[in-house]
């Protein structure tokens, strides 16, 4: 998993392995849902393992190894039972709400919004001054990004209690109001999850592209693009 000239988990290889393991969970998720197999929910929960130990994996640290064939062992064991079914549930509330956390903490006193961190790279690597505009735009930026995340998160967690015949409600004995199917909640889960995310985006960069028509990216693609060139030393720093 490594590749020359990178450091461990942060090469090109790596990126792109990132990008195949985000984009293949919500497919084996949605598979699990409408084939109700136990088996292609271990896949999805050990691909998403994967995704989340990659670093380690590549630095072929023996803890990070042992925890992947640990947690692979205990999720095909559980692939026959509703336990297996239940974990599917967790991670549409649980990492849209880590996101959110980590946009809204960074709207602290004391602290640069994390938009604005990444933008003052960008520019700052072209040799471009962020303007008390943008600074005002990227930070409120932040905030809708924690809005929109927090408001995914809650939304799944009403999905997973209301799915049946194993969703959170199901599991202590309670009828849901307005129960949900397996595949209903795939749909929304692992598929208008990722419609949502990607049109606020989209939105976004077409009204980020009126308001601040001088930028140090031609598109959204190259915008992508640079803010993977700021290196794994500034992504850590970021995220802590």
């Amino acid at each position: 998993m490594t590749t020359a000239g990178h450091e461990p988990g942060h090469g090109p290889v790596a990126r792109a392995l990132r990008v195949l393991l985000l984009l293949a969970y919500p497919v084996l998720s949605h598979v699990a849902s409408l084939r109700d197999e136990g088996m292609w929910v271990a896949l999805a929960l050990i691909g998403l393992a994967v995704l989340c130990l990659l670093e380690p994996l590549s630095r072929r640290r023996p803890l990070a190894w042992a925890g992947l064939l640990a947690v692979s062992l205990l999720l095909f064991w559980l692939g026959g039972s509703r336990w297996a079914w239940m974990l599917l549930l967790a991670p549409p509330v649980v990492f849209p709400l880590l996101v959110a956390w980590g946009f809204a903490r960074s709207l602290l006193p004391g602290k640069v919004p994390l938009i604005t961190r990444i933008v003052q790279a960008l520019y700052a690597r072209a040799g471009m001054p962020v303007t008390p505009a943008l600074h005002r735009y990227t930070r409120r930026l932040t905030g809708a990004w924690a809005g929109v995340l927090s408001l995914l998160a809650a939304i799944n967690l009403g999905l997973a209690m209301s799915a049946v015949p194993d969703g959170l409600l199901a599991a202590f004995g309670m009828q849901p109001w307005w129960p949900v199917s397996h595949e209903q909640w795939s749909w929304c889960a692992n598929v208008a999850d990722w419609g949502l995310i990607g049109g606020f985006f989209a939105l976004e960069y077409a009204v980020r592209s009126q308001l601040f028509p001088q930028r140090p990216y031609r598109n959204a693609l190259d915008f992508m693009r640079q803010m993977g060139q700021l290196g794994p030393a500034f992504w850590r720093d970021l995220l802590r």
